[in-house]
């Protein structure tokens, strides 16, 4: 825990003296919500390049995008904030290899030990196809986002703001051995490279 203590000190006092940072105090404005998964292997600013205030983020393990009538949820009020009040321009749900929380729905592992995990997995809609012998468990993943991109529709604000052309939704795959980023492609019903 140490060095990340002594990065923010460190962090803290550089941007002190007005680096940039002041700006943001005067709201912000991110054209792109990104949802994904809480896994730590995923950067959603390390990958995308974005700077403080360009992203607005949702990280849920399994980058789950819960029922829109599953009750009031902190995913569906950041969804909501982010089209409704922020106004974002796109949406993207990126899905990553070796995730643990698809894995678990694939191999239909046993998780009564963690009772919150399992009960919060059963917001996934289906269970995901893929190969249980497979440890970048790529298809089910690759089937799990466009599933959650599917759930995000059925979104009130996401609704609307399709039908008015006011976004756009997107489905990536990021391979954390690789750094590499796929994206779904309609025409072909496939995920290739960005």
């Amino acid at each position: 825990m140490q060095p990340f203590i002594d990065n923010a000190r460190a962090f803290g006092a550089r941007n002190a003296a007005g680096a940039g940072l002041a700006r943001l105090a005067e709201g912000q404005s991110p054209q792109v919500l990104f949802i994904t998964c809480s896994d730590s292997r995923v950067i959603p600013s390390l990958i995308t390049g974005a700077g403080p205030g360009e992203l607005f983020e949702l990280r849920t393990a399994g980058n789950i995008v819960p029922p829109h009538d599953a009750g009031p949820t902190s995913e569906a009020a950041t969804i909501e904030y982010a089209v409704s009040v922020l106004g974002v321009t796109d949406i993207v749900v990126c899905g990553h290899s070796h995730c643990g929380a698809v894995g678990a729905l694939v191999r239909g592992d046993d998780l009564t030990a963690v009772p919150a995990v399992r009960d919060w997995l059963q917001h996934a809609a289906d269970t995901p196809d893929g190969k249980q012998d497979d440890p970048a468990v790529a298809d089910a993943v690759q089937h799990h986002v466009l599933a959650q991109l599917l759930r995000l529709r059925s979104y009130p604000c996401v609704q609307t703001a399709l039908e008015e052309g006011r976004i756009s939704l997107h489905a990536w795959f990021y391979e954390v051995h690789t750094g590499g980023v796929l994206t779904h492609r309609s025409e072909t019903d496939s995920f290739a490279a960005l």
